[in-house]
């Protein structure tokens, strides 16, 4: 027969591991997916007139404070805003989860390195479900697991 200070490790160990069989994956990868998509689409959606028609300030934005060197502000605008609705749109679909987490993960390296060096502790939160998603896919509940892709 166990003693009551036996048992408890058990019981704290039980407690513990209690959401790896309660939380299943298919929710985390989920929430990471709309969580990601969130942000970035609220983001598209600022640089935006209409349905996808880029705003005279967005230029500005790109030619002043964003100023990427690796491209025109033009270019760098409308490359920007369009991956950001389509990887987004494509993560809320959980459609090529892992292309997408690989493009928002490059976006936000240039955000880090070219325009907002000191915001770093924004970007590893954004990091931190998109390297989910390219490591793990878009989970059971998404596209990409009922077409089968990796």
């Amino acid at each position: 027969m166990k003693t009551a200070t036996e048992a408890r490790p058990s019981l704290l160990v039980s407690v513990l591991r209690a959401p790896e069989t309660l939380i299943p994956e298919w929710l985390i990868a989920l929430v990471c997916r709309l969580g990601v998509a969130a942000v970035f689409l609220l983001s598209a959606r600022t640089k935006v007139e209409g349905l996808i028609t880029l705003k005279p300030e967005t230029f500005a934005l790109f030619t002043y404070e964003y100023n990427v060197p690796l491209l025109p502000p033009e270019i760098a605008a409308y490359l920007t805003t369009y991956a950001e609705h389509a990887f987004s749109i494509l993560l809320i679909l959980g459609l090529l989860t892992r292309v997408s987490a690989a493009g928002l993960i490059v976006m936000t390296l240039v955000i880090q390195v070219f325009v907002y060096p000191d915001a770093w502790p924004t970007h590893l939160t954004w990091a931190g479900p998109m390297l989910y998603l390219l490591a793990r896919g878009g989970g059971a509940l998404s596209v990409d697991r009922a077409l089968k892709l990796p």
